[in-house]
């Protein structure tokens, strides 16, 4: 199977899974087919059945997330350093890919045992990440063992997930509004890890001090005051590769107008996605002063075009 159909298929899995939290019901490998654009057929060829369809793509959304945290966390020389990169690197994977983000955090909860068991490995290797900060207990106090590492992971993951269904699930009202960015999560979280290595002096300092900017470009060069959210490598899924075409097909297009060009059906979903566009910088509205009440006009920003001109290429060199 070509890279780009397996893509479709992981990244039509991870999208249903999500889908799933909200309506309810199970996924088959026919709606994967039916979500990727493809014949069952050609789903059935690379994967014997769900389980390994959403393990593929739970392994994906590693790999993705991955390539963004371990290189962020291992350019800092200091643990406390090396944890606020990591976390940070993480919040803006989850704003960059939310559809994968999810999937990682808490969607693979609906898999069997062969994902769960993945699960578990991975939120062992990050407890085994924060325990470092044992090593970092002033002389004279009691290192915490390693279930308090296991208790701060699961509290991240549980406020992340908090936040994940909160976006998920918008008030009909709430549907076109800009929320919270993950990041905005940052001084918490970080104060929260911190607190019991390096007490409480240092966790109310972390709580209010913003989250650094990546040193890591992608690659795995460095340089100092780099973001490595280069926009024009951000991998698009499928699903929103076809939201940002028809943008740029039809530009001024409504909420509605962009639903109809890109085959999505539920308005709610398209409004999150161009809410996440928006923020992420790729599109903007037309003609701020309009009426209010007015429906929405979207156009892409240049940023949006470098970033489908280079997914454009990156298909076509496959």
């Amino acid at each position: 199977m070509e890279r780009t159909e397996r893509t479709r298929i992981l990244e039509a899995m991870a999208e249903a899974m999500a889908e799933r939290s909200v309506t309810g019901g199970v996924v088959t490998m026919v709606d994967v087919a039916s979500r990727a654009g493809l014949s069952s057929a050609v789903c059935t060829a690379s994967f014997a059945d769900r389980e390994s369809c959403l393990l593929a793509a739970f392994e994906e959304g590693l790999e993705r997330a991955s390539a963004r945290v371990v290189p962020a966390f291992e350019a800092e020389g200091r643990w406390l350093d090396a944890i606020k990169a990591g976390l940070a690197a993480f919040l803006r994977f989850l704003e960059q890919e939310p559809v994968f983000g999810g999937l990682l955090v808490f969607h693979s909860l609906g898999g069997g045992p062969k994902v769960l068991r993945r699960r578990m490995e991975v939120l062992g290797v990050l407890a085994a990440v924060v325990d470092r900060g044992r090593e970092e207990v002033p002389l004279g106090k009691q290192r915490p063992p390693i279930v308090i590492a296991e208790g701060v992971v699961g509290a991240v993951l549980a406020i992340v997930q908090n936040r994940i269904l909160a976006s998920e699930q918008p008030s009909a009202e709430q549907a076109d509004d800009e929320r919270e960015r993950p990041i905005g999560l940052f001084g918490s979280l970080a104060s929260m890890i911190v607190l019991p290595y390096l007490g409480a002096t240092v966790a109310r300092r972390e709580l209010t001090r913003p989250a650094p900017r990546s040193r890591v470009v992608p690659g795995g060069s460095r340089g100092e005051g780099m973001s490595a959210e280069l926009d024009t490598s951000v991998r698009l899924t499928y699903r929103t590769a076809r939201v940002l075409r028809a943008i740029a097909d039809y530009p001024g297009a409504s909420n509605r107008e962009v639903a109809e060009r890109a085959g999505i059906v539920d308005q709610g979903q398209v409004s999150k996605l161009l809410s996440r566009l928006e923020a992420r910088e790729l599109i903007v509205k037309m003609g701020e002063g309009r009426t209010r009440g007015a429906p929405n006009s979207w156009r892409l920003s240049e940023q949006g075009e470098l970033v489908l001109k280079a997914a454009a290429t990156n298909r076509s060199g496959m």
